[in-house]
């Protein structure tokens, strides 16, 4: 198995780890961890979070939308016989891009937040440019 297809596990994974923040840390003592009860609606019970927490459920979000899209130029780009070192890297610097982002969104760093996601993108643009 390639690095790149680790990469890909690695993304469908990261949704779980944001989730892990918002639900079972407490780093501003502002509310404790999720309670078992909430988890039968975790849903009503996340959108009811505040500040960094909050904002990791936006990440876990966020994280499921951008994940389609890398595992495809990944596929995309092994199944084209793109240069592997290519493929490799890309997605490498992609699940880079991806973890800072979230810890960036949890940061509340707006701007810092869209660049990061905008080089994350350039990342799958660029594993369908290496397969073309």
């Amino acid at each position: 198995m390639t690095i790149a297809y680790w990469c890909v596990l690695a993304g469908a994974l990261m949704p779980i780890l944001w989730t892990g923040f918002a639900k079972f840390t407490n780093f501003d003592g502002k509310r404790g961890v999720m309670p078992p009860r909430s988890n039968k609606a975790p849903r009503p019970w996340l959108d009811t979070l505040e500040g960094y927490r909050l904002r990791a459920h936006w990440a876990q979000q966020n994280a499921f939308e951008a994940f389609p899209a890398f595992a495809a130029a990944v596929i995309v780009a092994h199944l084209a016989g793109a240069a592997q070192a290519s493929i490799d890297i890309l997605a490498l610097a992609w699940v880079g891009l991806r973890l800072a982002y979230g810890f960036i969104y949890m940061a509340d760093i707006g701007a810092l937040r869209t660049a990061v996601w905008a080089g994350a993108l350039a990342c799958v643009i660029g594993l369908f440019v290496v397969a073309a």
